[in-house]
């Protein structure tokens, strides 16, 4: 790993964009669900949408990880890439609090789901990019 000034630089631009990634998937990912439900007397994981933008980042992030990791060798790319922008995308304190405000057991259903979906994304980015899972 590149432990230079540069280094630090390209995670720290890259945590940036991933969090202005995230902020901007989470909103509209919860744009959809309200758009999706609104007048159809449904419920979202007990009427609201918490979670859903969590998990599509933690999924996307974890298909693009995957991604990047079979399709470049580049320490720069990964830096800025993997470490900054799809460190600071995805989240596990996000995903943790969400489980817990959305209680049992819809919590439980939640920590399930985006399990199985994050590792199955992360498994077909490695095998899009040309490596088995």
């Amino acid at each position: 790993m590149e432990r230079t000034s540069h280094g630090v630089l390209l995670v720290a631009v890259g945590g940036f964009l991933g969090a202005v990634a995230r902020y901007a998937t989470d909103a509209a990912a919860s744009g959809l669900v309200a758009l999706a439900t609104r007048g159809a007397g449904l419920t979202v994981l007990d009427g609201t949408a918490t979670g859903v933008g969590t998990l599509t980042a933690n999924v996307l992030g974890s298909f693009a990880l995957g991604l990047l990791l079979t399709r470049t060798s580049s320490e720069r790319i990964r830096l800025l890439v993997g470490t900054g922008a799809l460190s600071s995308f995805t989240t596990y304190s996000t995903f943790v609090s969400d489980a817990v405000a959305l209680g049992t057991p819809t919590g439980a259903w939640y920590v399930a789901v985006s399990y199985v979906t994050g590792l199955t994304a992360a498994a077909l980015g490695l095998a899009v990019g040309g490596r088995d899972p």
